[in-house]
């Protein structure tokens, strides 16, 4: 079985495959603290509660944001699945430009985006992304990455706006059922909510009129069930994209 792991900065995606079916799918917290140890007795944890052993494991595709983890996972699955793990680097042929001023700079985690966006969807496609930022990712009629806008995210500036306003009290992010809010905890909800769905469709509506071709508009991310009913701009939500990306990076790197 083909192990992915998706390392974020807010929350580690791991995706376990049996062929080309996802039999099983986990989230852990980010811990730039924790060692290679650490994290593989922690996922040997997770195996053992669904009955699965870690000697299963035949491959292992990883992609990072966190560089500091980066090395602390290899050592991992070198350790403890007693393999080389498959990263993404410039030297893994994915048959996708990044064109892009400077492609090293684009997140690991967006190119995986972008890569399963294509061949689940076709192209052209426009990926966004809601994880610790908001991304938005254009993938041209070629199938090449050709640009990327970032924006805040979801959960951090709610997390923002409840420490920067003492009055405001913290509360679960859900959907609006009125955009003039009656009391507070309304009122927070429809701005963060409804605010994000406006910055979801002014920027797709002007990446289209860049693209050529009518891209379809793909959804990801952890609050994605949360913003893209209320956005008629997007298509499909897709909350397993990256590690369907590794998995296609993965298959790639074999041939």
């Amino acid at each position: 079985m083909l192990l992915c792991i998706d390392i974020g900065n807010t929350n580690i995606k791991l995706g376990l495959f049996r062929n080309d079916e996802m039999v099983q799918r986990w989230r852990i917290s980010t811990d730039r603290t924790n060692l290679a140890d650490e994290y593989g007795v922690l996922i040997g944890d997770l195996f053992e509660t669904r009955g699965l052993s870690i000697h299963e494991i035949t491959g292992c595709a990883i992609s990072s944001v966190v560089p500091s983890l980066t090395q602390e996972f290899i050592e991992m699955s070198e350790k403890y699945f007693l393999l080389s793990p498959t990263i993404y680097g410039p030297e893994v042929n994915i048959g996708m430009k990044i064109n892009t001023d400077y492609p090293s700079e684009v997140g690991h985690d967006l190119i995986m985006n972008a890569l399963a966006a294509r061949k689940l969807y076709g192209k052209p496609v426009i990926i966004v992304g809601f994880g610790t930022a908001t991304s938005f990712v254009a993938v041209s009629e070629s199938g090449n990455l050709e640009g990327v806008a970032i924006g805040p995210g979801v959960v951090s500036s709610s997390e923002s706006l409840f420490r920067g306003a003492s009055t405001l009290p913290r509360v679960a992010l859900a959907h609006p059922q009125v955009a003039i809010g009656k009391n507070t905890i309304q009122s927070m909800r429809s701005g963060i909510v409804y605010g994000f769905v406006g910055m979801v469709k002014e920027v797709v509506t002007r990446m289209k009129k860049e693209m050529s071709g009518n891209p379809k508009v793909i959804a990801t991310g952890g609050v994605a069930a949360l913003i893209a009913p209320e956005c008629d701009e997007i298509d499909i939500i897709q909350t397993n994209l990256a590690l369907l990306g590794l998995k296609e990076m993965f298959e790639l790197s074999q041939q």
